[in-house]
């Protein structure tokens, strides 16, 4: 039996560059405990130290296709490393579109946690399908938004009188 469509979307390993924007959609709260459950069980050092400030933000212009700055964003960036009692390193990192630095911290530890494959890392898998579920319902929410404010202009130019007699 094969699963399509939406379903199957849900089974799908989430990709890496996709972690940190399925668990921004979840609760801070939810990233942050999950963290602390890696950093009680792991010794974790800063590579960078978090920080949080604003961006500038780079647009290619779609008709000239000339770059152009419509403004700042808040970013948030962290860099981890965690050592494990045999001596092994794993690194993981954050740049998250937040003013948290500490959360884009706590994402770092979850990113690091997850992309070696430490012990633990499957209780972040859940995490991650929450985060593609609440984004997928808001691209549908979105969508149908759209769709209720199409206009359809094809009759307009159907009538039969001359505007210029």
């Amino acid at each position: 039996m094969t699963v399509t469509g939406q379903a199957s979307d849900q089974l799908a390993p989430v990709p890496r560059h996709q972690w940190p924007r399925c668990l921004l959609a979840l609760d801070s709260r939810e990233i942050r405990a999950a963290a602390e459950q890696f950093e009680e069980t792991f010794r974790i050092e800063d590579v960078q130290l978090p920080q949080s400030g604003l961006a500038l933000m780079k647009i290619r212009d779609g008709a000239l296709g000339e770059r152009y700055f419509p403004g700042e964003i808040p970013l948030a960036t962290a860099r981890v490393r965690i050592i494990l009692e045999d001596g092994t390193q794993a690194e993981g990192a954050a740049q998250v579109m937040d003013d948290r630095a500490s959360l884009a911290r706590a994402i770092a530890v979850l990113d690091a946690v997850l992309a070696n494959q430490l012990s633990g890392h499957g209780r972040i898998f859940p995490l991650l399908q929450k985060g593609r579920k609440i984004l997928a319902d808001q691209a549908t929410e979105r969508k149908a938004l759209l769709e209720t404010t199409r206009v359809n202009f094809s009759p307009l130019g159907e009538s039969e009188e001359d505007d210029d007699a």
